[in-house]
């Protein structure tokens, strides 16, 4: 840690030891507060807005500036969606044949909403279309990573001086909402229609103490969970390069998320390997490793929100959200679970796409994760959602940005 300027520097070792704080600051939170628990608030959430309120307070009374080191959380982010593609095997994917084209289809079509939305809102409280579309799927559902690369281009481009700094307030209010906003749908789907979890399999992502319990595992099986998703990781980089090599640019942890489908499905689970075991899909330490990682980098990246540097966009951005999250509530609730069925496994994809229709990714898959883990697990969700929102969602943004920054100024 150092200090330059009036910022306070916390290092990488620094940044995860608060990030496992958060959590566990988290975990007492939703524990005292009875809401939090019964929406299916993630403790990650619970803990890192907090302390990213905290840390907006140090700043308005001293000057000083916070700022985290995260280059650990993209690693996080790529181990975590590593697991992912290992516990997914082909029954399932096949299994989740209709329901993925119905979540595409419809997410598609949520996308062009979307930016319909953040233009009319936009251009009616004065701002321009390229704006508005910062406050669409620029930010929102393609999350700060998204927003941090158009930034650029829509401020030379449309000279919008700002971009950078609207984007990145959208996405992280988005990312706010998102996360707030899953649970609770979740929660009234299942108590409204009396929804039961019909298997009793073991959930994706999170291992009940009392599970842990009856099935331990050592510090073997862990490395094991681990040198596997290495593995998988080293075949990304491959992965990686063949879809760079037909011009599709996208996220690292999309070229791992393929690389363990890939091995899973593959390569013979009884396989002879060097550890004596079978390879680790569905296995509690593969699950342990998943939670982790995912819990660890949402409250990495809610805990690092410098609240301070949105207040003078929060006008503008008050009325964009406003909009753009009643427009996804009612998507959810009366377009996408009658759709998917109505039924248990609906509600928790109506979880995800609460996180990814104004957050990201790893919003939904802990949205998810929170709900299965306290009403049972959904193979299904976890299939569909990440294939949905972390590789069709980059493709059809990188068709629709363009075409909506023509369409708003007449390009």
């Amino acid at each position: 840690m150092e200090i330059i300027d009036n910022t306070i520097v916390i290092d990488t070792f620094l940044t995860v030891t608060l990030g496992i704080l958060v959590l566990f600051f988290g975990k007492r939170l939703n524990a005292a507060i009875g809401f939090l628990n019964r929406f299916s608030i993630p403790t990650p959430v619970s803990g890192g807005l907090l302390i990213s309120i905290l840390i907006t307070l140090i700043y308005a009374l001293s000057g000083f500036e916070i700022e985290f080191s995260m280059a650990a959380r993209d690693t996080l982010l790529v181990y975590f969606f590593t697991t992912i593609g290992i516990n997914a095997s082909l029954s399932d994917l096949l299994k989740g044949g209709k329901p993925l084209i119905i979540l595409l289809a419809i997410t598609l079509c949520y996308m062009v909403v979307q930016n319909l939305t953040g233009v009319t809102v936009a251009q009616a409280v004065g701002l321009s279309g390229p704006e508005g579309l910062l406050g669409g799927t620029v930010s929102l559902i393609g999350g700060h990573g998204t927003a941090i690369a158009w930034a650029p281009k829509i401020a030379d481009g449309y000279g919008v001086t700002n971009a950078m700094e609207m984007g990145i307030a959208c996405a992280t209010f988005g990312l706010i909402l998102a996360s707030l906003m899953g649970g609770p749908i979740a929660h009234h789907l299942v108590k409204k229609h009396n929804l039961q979890c019909d298997n009793q399999d073991e959930i994706n992502v999170g291992v009940p103490s009392e599970d842990l319990q009856v099935k331990q595992f050592d510090y073997m099986d862990l490395l094991d969970a681990v040198l596997a998703i290495h593995i998988c990781i080293l075949l990304g980089y491959f992965v990686d390069e063949g879809f760079q090599a037909i011009g599709l640019d996208l996220p690292f942890f999309v070229s791992c998320l393929f690389s363990g489908i890939l091995l899973t499905n593959a390569v013979p689970k009884k396989l002879p390997r060097i550890t004596g075991t079978e390879w680790p899909a569905g296995k509690p330490a593969i699950a342990m490793v998943a939670d982790m990682s995912l819990g660890t980098f949402l409250a990495m990246s809610l805990m690092s929100m410098q609240l301070w540097t949105l207040l003078d966009l929060a006008g503008p951005i008050f009325a964009i959200l406003t909009a753009q999250f009643v427009i996804a509530v009612l998507v959810n609730l009366y377009i996408l679970f009658p759709a998917m069925g109505k039924n248990y496994d609906a509600a928790v994809i109506c979880a995800g796409f609460g996180g990814i229709s104004l957050g990201s990714t790893p919003t939904a898959m802990a949205n998810m994760s929170a709900v299965t883990q306290k009403y049972g697990a959904s193979h299904l969700a976890f299939i569909i959602v990440p294939l949905v929102c972390a590789f069709f969602i980059d493709l059809a943004n990188a068709l629709l940005i363009p075409f909506f920054l023509n369409a708003v100024t007449g390009g």
